[in-house]
């Protein structure tokens, strides 16, 4: 579960620079600097402020995978015994390199995972190993023939930061409810 942190306010400069860090993070600061006009120290500033703030969790090269030898992409969809489970069986997938994501979700499932294996042999044996997981009691596999869009680019109001504040404060009036039941 990951930690609250205070609100980041972000202006349009902040939003444009998030943006350019998105479209490629390995552009020069000088460069960031040009397109939004500040020098290349006040980006690192800005930048440094965006990764304290939580705003910025990291930098990482997308890969090609099945130039990698990963041909097989699939959604697992796996029902849990009992809510207390939920927890124990995040923390055992964490530890599967195949599984590139791990989400709690509401319908016929209780978590879909998002996985990418070298063949359907591999992807037998990964499905093996996740039923075997304590309180697992059903899993449903959807393997994947195509992909259109995948994107890891969030779309940012370039034209209007305001509207990020509003959904926030929007979001913050609402009453919170439990997200699972505790372990």
């Amino acid at each position: 579960m990951r930690t609250p942190r205070p609100e980041a306010e972000l202006d349009a400069t902040d939003l444009r620079i998030l943006d350019l860090l998105q479209e490629n993070c390995k552009r020069p600061l000088a460069a960031i600097g040009e397109k939004v006009g500040l020098s290349a120290p006040a980006v690192m500033e800005r930048v440094h402020k965006l990764e304290e703030a939580g705003v910025v969790q990291g930098y990482v090269a997308l890969l090609d995978a099945r130039l990698l030898g990963m041909d097989v992409t699939a959604f697992i969809g796996v029902s849990v015994a009992h809510p207390r489970m939920i927890g124990a069986f995040e923390r055992e997938v964490t530890h599967i390199d195949a599984v590139l994501e791990c989400h709690h979700v509401t319908g016929a499932h209780t978590l879909l995972l998002k996985v990418r294996t070298e063949n359907t042999e591999t992807l037998e044996e990964l499905i093996d190993r996740i039923r075997s997981v304590e309180g697992v009691t059903r899993t449903e596999t959807n393997v994947v023939l195509s992909t259109q869009a995948e994107r890891t680019r969030l779309p940012l109001d370039l034209d209007d930061p305001e509207a990020g504040r509003r959904r926030r404060r929007r979001l913050r009036e609402r009453p919170r409810r439990p997200s699972r039941a505790p372990d």
